[in-house]
């Protein structure tokens, strides 16, 4: 046997996200009132079709295969289990195949039902989709389907009405930082409090997302900072974003354009990044409304157009000019 000093290798090597996946329904820390829901169907033995949906590592995946396994026992697991993700094909030949064989087989000894969980189930063609509704009501006495998916719309109407829907929001602040209080104690990551703050900021409510940029960044430093994590992520700090703005505003035209594109090729930073950043501290600076607005707007444009693939040189001299013309404009209504 390992000692926990010594964990298995497989353990070792495994990502913190698998490595630390709850087991058990009691593990998720997040969206109770939907917990204690499907508790109480599992308890009465009167699960209905689930469908799960919203942003990405908010937990779906992990609440259905904790389910499960409070369902089965690890011997049951396989044989009344069917999981099938994006990554494998699922066409209507899929749902007339292994999934129509697995659902309309009995199961002769174990009591209860089958459970297939179609994971990433917005990426299902319009066909299977129409195949699976005819299967879901055929063999409803014994198998139970789980769907889960980021949009709701790509799931055909037809399907939504057979399930139970539950709606997987982002996670708050409060709900992240004890799951990863309780990592960064079992791996012994040296942490400091604005580390923890920029780690949360930048997941914006993915657990998966929170987990995997501590992960990087413990592994390429010694010491998890707010200035660490930005650079592990490749984000802009937030004093670049502060200088960027205050180039931009107090500078002539030329000065802040080199000075902006001397910073962006030293640390590597995309434009759009830039952009998404400096439009959060817009809102606080004190412009007049109107100011504000057109200044928005020119950003928007800005925005579109680096999505359209044009050459970012061009872009960034426009969002510098943007700004230049905002501070005519305030120095204008001054005067």
């Amino acid at each position: 046997m390992a000692s926990a000093a010594n964990p298995p290798l497989f353990s070792r090597t495994l990502p913190w996200v698998e490595k630390y996946r709850p087991q058990k329904l009691d593990d998720l820390i997040s969206h109770k009132d939907i917990l204690s829901t499907i508790q109480k169907f599992i308890s009465e033995d009167r699960l209905p079709h689930l469908l799960f949906y919203g942003p990405p590592g908010t937990g779906k995946t992990s609440t259905i295969l904790a389910c499960a396994k409070q369902l089965y026992k690890n011997k049951e697991f396989n044989s009344m289990v069917l999981e099938l993700n994006a990554s494998d094909d699922r066409g209507i030949d899929v749902v007339r195949g292994p999934i129509l064989s697995f659902a309309s087989t009995r199961t002769i000894f174990k009591k209860g039902f089958k459970l297939v969980i179609l994971d990433e189930a917005d990426s299902m063609t319009q066909d299977a989709q129409n195949a699976l509704r005819r299967v879901m009501e055929k063999y409803t006495e014994n198998t139970r389907f789980c769907m889960i998916c980021n949009y709701l719309s790509k799931i055909i109407p037809a399907l939504q009405s057979r399930c139970t829907r539950f709606r997987f929001g982002p996670l708050t602040p409060d709900q992240m930082i004890p799951r990863l209080q309780h990592v960064i104690q079992e791996e012994g990551v040296d942490i400091t409090p604005d580390g923890m703050k920029a780690i949360v900021t930048l997941s914006s409510g993915d657990m998966r997302r929170s987990l995997n940029i501590l992960q990087t960044t413990s592994m390429a430093h010694s010491q998890v900072t707010e200035d660490t994590v930005y650079t592990c992520t490749g984000h802009p700090l937030r004093s670049d974003i502060a200088n960027i703005l205050d180039w931009s505003l107090n500078k002539d035209f030329t000065t802040a354009y080199k000075e902006i594109l001397a910073l962006k090729t030293l640390k590597g930073l995309a434009l759009q990044d830039i952009l998404t950043e400096v439009h959060l501290l817009i809102h606080r600076v004190d412009f007049p409304s109107s100011v504000r607005i057109g200044l928005l707007i020119k950003l928007a444009d800005i925005e579109h157009r680096l999505a359209s693939g044009t050459n970012e040189k061009i872009q960034l001299s426009s969002m510098v000019a943007a700004f230049q013309i905002v501070r005519d404009m305030v120095v204008g209504e001054a005067h």
